[in-house]
C-alpha cells in the first residue's frame, strides 16, 4: 500500500511528463525584415516614424509584431547577403529602404512581400511594373527626390543670382544615380546653368570632392539623393562649411546638421507611410494589388545662420515660403 506523501510524489511527478495545454503554447507573432542601407546609430527618428505607421495598423513591435533589424552600414555590398538571410529567417514582409536595399530584397526572394522607399522612379530602376499595379511581390512608397533637382536647381540660382559652375555630387553605387543625373543636366539645359559631375562612394573619396570641388572655384553644390550621403550628413555638412560652399540637399536632416537649405519630401514621413504599407500586407492585402504611394510632405528649410557664415543674404522671398528658417 502506497502511503499518501508517496502518492502525492508520483501524482507530481507524472503531472510532469504530461504534454503541455495548447492553450498554454507561446502565441507566434509575425516577423517583420527591416533592411537599410544606412546605421542604427543615425537612424532613430525614421525608425520612430516607421514603427509610428506599424502602430496605426494595429501592430506595436514587441507585443504583437516582431522586427529583425539588418544594417548595411553605408556599405551597400553586404546588402544582397542581408537582404538572403531575411528572406531564409522566415520573414512575413521585408521593408527594405532606399533603393539599393530595395534592389537587394527584390533580388533575394521572388515570393516574400517587400514595402519599399525609393527616391526616384521605381519602374525606371525596374522594381515594379507601375506605380498602380506594382506586380509581383512588391510595393512601397516613392519620394519624388530625383523629380524635384530642377526644383533645387532653380532654389540655388534664386538664393546667389550669380551663382557660376554647380557641382552636383553623386553615388555611382545607387542603382537612381543615372536617372537623377539625367534630370540634373536637362534641368541645367533649361536653365542654361553650368554643371559638373564628382562621385564618391566613400567617406575618403567625400573628402577628396570637396578639396577638388574647392580647387575648381564651383559656385555651389548640389548633393544627389543617396542614404550613404544621408548617413554622412555631418561630414558633408562640416566640408562645406570648411571650403565655403553653398549647398542644396533633399533633407531636412542636413540642414538640421547645419547645412544650407533643403527641398525634397519628409523622410520620416515616407518611412512612416512604409510602417502603413507593411501593416496592410500584414493583415492579408497582396503588394502586387498596392499602389505605389506617393509622398505628399514637402519640406523647405533655411538655415540662415549658415547663410550669414557664408555671407549670403537669403531674400525675403524665400524665407518667407521657408517652411522652416533656423536662426
Amino acid at each position: 500500500m502506497i502511503e499518501r506523501r508517496e502518492f502525492i510524489r508520483l501524482l507530481v511527478s507524472t503531472a510532469a511528463a504530461w504534454p503541455i495545454s495548447v492553450s498554454a503554447e507561446p502565441r507566434v507573432v509575425p516577423v517583420i525584415g527591416f533592411l537599410a542601407s544606412r546605421s542604427p546609430a543615425e537612424s532613430a527618428d525614421v525608425v520612430a516614424a516607421f514603427r509610428k505607421g506599424l502602430d496605426a495598423s494595429g501592430f506595436i513591435e514587441g507585443q504583437n509584431v516582431a522586427i529583425e533589424y539588418r544594417w548595411a552600414q553605408g556599405r551597400y555590398e553586404r546588402l544582397p547577403a542581408l537582404a538572403a538571410e531575411l528572406a531564409a529567417w522566415p520573414v512575413r514582409v521585408i521593408a527594405a529602404f532606399g533603393p539599393p536595399a530595395a534592389q537587394a530584397a527584390k533580388a533575394a526572394t521572388s515570393t516574400v512581400p517587400i514595402v519599399f522607399t525609393s527616391g526616384g522612379d521605381p519602374v525606371a530602376i525596374g522594381l515594379v511594373a507601375s506605380l498602380n499595379r506594382p506586380g509581383g511581390n512588391i510595393s512601397g512608397v516613392n519620394l519624388y527626390t530625383g523629380l524635384l533637382v530642377a526644383k533645387r536647381l532653380e532654389l540655388m540660382r534664386e538664393l546667389i543670382p550669380s551663382v557660376g559652375v554647380i557641382a552636383v555630387l553623386r553615388n555611382p553605387s545607387n542603382p537612381e544615380g543615372e536617372p537623377e543625373l539625367r534630370e540634373a543636366h536637362a534641368a541645367a539645359g533649361a536653365l542654361k546653368q553650368e554643371i559638373i559631375v564628382l562621385s564618391a562612394v566613400t567617406e575618403a573619396e567625400i573628402e577628396t570632392v570637396f578639396a577638388e570641388a574647392a580647387r575648381r572655384q564651383v559656385g555651389a553644390l548640389m548633393l544627389a539623393s543617396d542614404p550613404f550621403f544621408l548617413s554622412r550628413r555631418e561630414q558633408i555638412v562640416d566640408l562645406a562649411a570648411r571650403h565655403s560652399i553653398p549647398s542644396i540637399y533633399q533633407f531636412r536632416a542636413f540642414v538640421e546638421a547645419g547645412g544650407l537649405i533643403s527641398y525634397g519630401t519628409s523622410l520620416t514621413d515616407a518611412y512612416r507611410q512604409a510602417g502603413l504599407q507593411v501593416g496592410r500586407i500584414l493583415k492579408g492585402d497582396k503588394p502586387a494589388d498596392l499602389p505605389v504611394m506617393q509622398s505628399s510632405k514637402f519640406e523647405f528649410v533655411i538655415n540662415n545662420k549658415t547663410a550669414k557664415a557664408l555671407g549670403l543674404d537669403v531674400p525675403d522671398r524665400l524665407l518667407a515660403v521657408a517652411d522652416e528658417v533656423i536662426e
